[in-house]
């Protein structure tokens, strides 16, 4: 394998993996708060919950390195 497939698979996975942990994290607020009528505190993440957080920095950091990988190492591209 070279490495340009190795990248635009590791983008493609770290995209849809970033996707799927976005979907899976819980709203936690109707969708009158955002106009400000939600009478909830913010609390701290904890558990899964915030495994899932961090799980989604990580992979949003990863695919934006594959990315500017592909695009600033030479011959890559084709």
């Amino acid at each position: 394998m070279e490495l340009g497939s190795i990248l635009q698979f590791i983008t493609l996975a770290s995209g849809i993996l970033m996707i799927l942990c976005i979907l899976l994290q819980q709203r936690g607020a109707s969708l009158g708060a955002g106009f400000g009528s939600s009478g909830e505190l913010y609390t701290t993440r904890r558990g899964l919950d915030k495994s899932l957080f961090d799980a989604t920095i990580v992979l949003a950091v990863v695919f934006v390195l594959s990315i500017l990988a592909a695009l600033l190492l030479p011959g890559i591209n084709g």
